[in-house]
């Protein structure tokens, strides 16, 4: 008498690189002892059929064919075995989709950074005014420090603009040679998103070069920014990685829901893709939720209308503070 329960097993096979067939005699050897022992399901290592470590083999077509060829010959070899095995091997199934997928985290990523640090760097221009003397040049003439303000912002605005939309143009680009499922609303909410992160990235780097005066306070800032300001902002890695504790601290940051607004719309096509191929639903919720397409204020769930409300409050703040010092400051 089993009283109602199953036996379950987990084996890990000694496994050869790229070596599928030697790999299933391993496996199939593990499936027969533990079918001897009564066992009814047993679980094997994630790409058990190819090995873990096979690098830039996973795009060789002759490895796929092998593993897919082998994975059939094991099927074959234990039919007589009332067992369920769980084995992992890599299979090809809508690679377009995958590489748009891909792809869309990839671009997003690197607007989202683009926009702030390009705007940090065409401001600097502000800075090395100072530390050369010319913005003194211009302060003797009648020239209003609102005024010269002004011209700083809206000259960083649009350089900033210039190479972030036209960064966007080879984006496009790209997604559109390894796969395409975007519209012409997720062309136009894209750029949306990089013209207020672009404001975001401009009215910040504005107020912080106010307090800069000397070339090596301009690298300091450049080298912090360009390194920094992609992890806390979730391009380089999804926030969804970090701890809970991080994660509430960054759900503060306007750069966040920039980000996030940004992977919506590039993957926004992906994630239609999916759902006519019937893909369940929370297989898709699942993959927003690893890749920041659905991001949590303390476990709330916050809507792309309110990421937009307050991704522009915050623009709003900071040309606000940015104008306050101007006004108050001297030179």
């Amino acid at each position: 008498m089993n009283y109602g329960f199953v036996k379950v097993a987990a084996a890990v096979p000694q496994v050869k690189v790229a070596d599928c067939f030697y790999n299933i005699q391993q496996i199939e050897g593990l499936m027969r002892q533990a079918s001897q022992k009564e066992v009814q399901i047993i679980a094997f290592p994630e790409l058990s059929v190819t090995s873990y470590t096979c690098m830039d083999l996973f795009s060789q077509e002759t490895l796929l064919r092998n593993a897919e060829k082998a994975l059939l010959d094991l099927v074959n070899n234990t039919a007589d075995l009332d067992l369920l095995t769980i084995v992992g091997c890599p299979l090809v199934s809508g690679s377009q989709l995958i590489n748009a997928a891909v792809g869309g985290q990839l671009v997003s990523s690197l607007l989202a950074v683009s926009c702030v640090t390009v705007a940090f760097c065409c401001n600097m221009i502000s800075v090395q005014d100072k530390v050369s003397g010319a913005r003194r040049d211009l302060t003797v003439s009648p020239v209003k420090k609102s005024t010269l303000a002004i011209s700083y912002y809206t000259a960083t605005l649009i350089s900033t603009l210039i190479v972030c939309l036209l960064t966007s143009v080879i984006c496009l680009i790209y997604l559109g040679k390894i796969g395409w499922y975007l519209n012409a609303k997720d062309i136009a909410l894209a750029a949306l998103d990089i013209v207020l992160l672009v404001l975001f990235g401009t009215a910040l780097s504005s107020i912080i070069n106010c307090f800069l005066k000397t070339q090596g306070q301009i690298s300091a800032v450049g080298t912090i920014v360009s390194s920094g300001y992609g992890f806390i902002c979730g391009a380089y890695m999804p926030i969804s990685q970090f701890g809970s504790g991080l994660q509430k601290v960054l759900s503060f940051l306007p750069g966040t829901y920039a980000t996030s607004l940004l992977r919506n719309h590039a993957l926004a096509g992906v994630f239609r893709e999916m759902e006519s191929l019937s893909f369940p639903k929370q297989a898709i919720d699942a993959i927003k939720d690893s890749v920041d397409c659905n991001i949590y204020f303390f476990d709330k769930s916050v809507p792309q209308s309110t990421m937009y409300i307050y991704l522009a409050a915050c623009v709003a703040a900071l040309v606000a503070i940015y104008a306050l010092i101007s006004a108050k400051k001297k030179g």
